[in-house]
């Protein structure tokens, strides 16, 4: 379900993929967070998702005048998760209400793996 917003200027329609895609860019400027992930069906693995996929593994649901937004992320190795998850929520949802006017009702976050450098 695509967002929908009438002003008096007419209606605005917003994709999905287009606010998943504005959530993806704000999600790789949070520091710790290496990338989305992406759990395989099949085998239940959990895979890093490249520059290019980042809205895979973001789902976005709205409804009326209000979105939910879940992310399942990959974070480093010996970094805060909680300080990390609430940078990221307040980036998150600054980026989604301010470019495109909807409201984040919720942000759910899921740290699906962590990434040990070697």
């Amino acid at each position: 379900m695509a967002g929908h917003l009438e002003n008096a200027y007419g209606n605005i329609d917003v994709n999905n993929g287009v606010i998943a895609d504005l959530v993806g860019i704000a999600v790789s400027d949070c520091y710790g967070v290496v990338g989305m992930a992406f759990r395989n069906k099949a085998d239940g693995l959990v895979n890093l998702l490249k520059k290019d996929a980042l809205s895979k593994g973001i789902k976005v649901l709205i409804k009326q005048d209000a979105m939910t937004i879940d992310l399942h992320i990959i974070v480093e190795y010996g970094v805060n998760i909680p300080v990390i998850c609430e940078n990221l929520l307040s980036n998150v949802k600054f980026s989604v209400e301010t470019t495109t006017g909807f409201r984040v009702e919720k942000i759910n976050v899921y740290v699906e793996s962590v990434r040990v450098d070697e």
